[in-house]
């Protein structure tokens, strides 16, 4: 009874709500969690869970398996949709997760490349068909700040090259347009005369001619940095964030960023701000007259 109803809310992320098959995965594990704590405490449905009984759960959860603050705060947000789904479905009267309490999340600001580090990566060397490939994949990577999901899964047909726009699909399923700077556009002309692609082709293709993997842009990522004498670790999410960085650090437009990166809560954008800030900071302690610190 209890499992039956887990499957039946992971049907609903996955049919109606468009959830990709990672966050099911990971709404899985954290109610399978739950069901296997409901089971040793005798339960047989979930309407007999109590709030100080699932608060004690989240204990445990940390105590024993040592879940980070961020792992035990996403426990909690699938637990409690978990309960919102069962009160639609009339099967619930009270949600015993939304008290829950979890430890304060220490929110890390993200790494990212200058403005030069980002040139000396994406300026690759060479006219042959693999740095045609990768040299279209990093410039539209930082020009429009995709997510690696977003880029897996974009097509010909989705690249306006006329108004240099490109629609793709983002978190819930939701379309948003992207615009592509003037550089990331020649090179996917480029790609595109090179490879021949029709409308329906992957706009990233891998060996086998089919749509380059998550796995697989990280790898080329990595190696093309290697070569470019770029030390840092580069990945997906490091372009995605240095393109928000340096287009606040220039504009300071937080509102036009935030729908250029498809986020649905603006608080999550503001973080790039944090990043700015930090930047100001330097300048300000080594260029102030009245900052900089006196010779010991």
């Amino acid at each position: 009874m209890l499992a039956g109803r887990i499957d039946g809310f992971l049907a609903y992320l996955r049919g109606e709500r468009g959830y990709s098959p990672s966050t099911v995965e990971h709404y899985a594990h954290g109610l399978a969690r739950l069901a296997e704590y409901a089971e040793e405490l005798g339960l047989a449905r979930w309407s007999e869970l109590e709030g100080d009984q699932v608060q004690s759960l989240l204990a445990r959860e940390h105590r024993q398996r040592g879940y980070s603050p961020s792992t035990l705060r996403a426990l909690a947000s699938a637990w409690r949709s978990f309960f919102r789904w069962l009160a639609r479905e009339g099967e619930v009267t009270t949600n015993p997760a939304l008290g829950l309490r979890t430890p304060k999340l220490r929110r890390k600001l993200p790494q990212v490349l200058d403005a030069d580090e980002m040139a000396q990566l994406v300026e690759l060397p060479g006219d042959d068909a693999e740095a045609v490939r990768d040299r279209a994949l990093l410039e539209l990577l930082y020009s429009s700040g995709l997510r690696v999901s977003e880029l897996c899964g974009v097509r010909w047909r989705d690249f306006d090259s006329d108004g240099a726009m490109l629609r793709v699909t983002g978190k819930g399923s939701k379309t948003r347009l992207v615009p592509v700077g003037s550089k990331a556009r020649a090179a996917l002309v480029a790609l595109r005369e090179q490879d021949r692609c029709g409308d329906d082709d992957p706009l990233v293709r891998g060996a086998r001619g089919g749509p380059l993997t998550p796995n697989g842009v990280r790898a080329r990522l990595k190696r093309r940095a290697q070569e470019q004498g770029v030390w840092k670790r580069v990945y997906p999410h490091l372009m995605r964030h240095s393109c928000a960085s340096h287009l606040l650090e220039s504009s300071g437009d937080l509102r036009s960023v935030q729908e250029l990166l498809g986020h649905a809560d603006i608080g999550t954008t503001q973080i790039y701000t944090h990043l700015d800030f930090q930047h100001l900071a330097k300048v300000y302690d080594s260029a102030h007259p009245r900052a900089k610190r006196k010779a010991g």
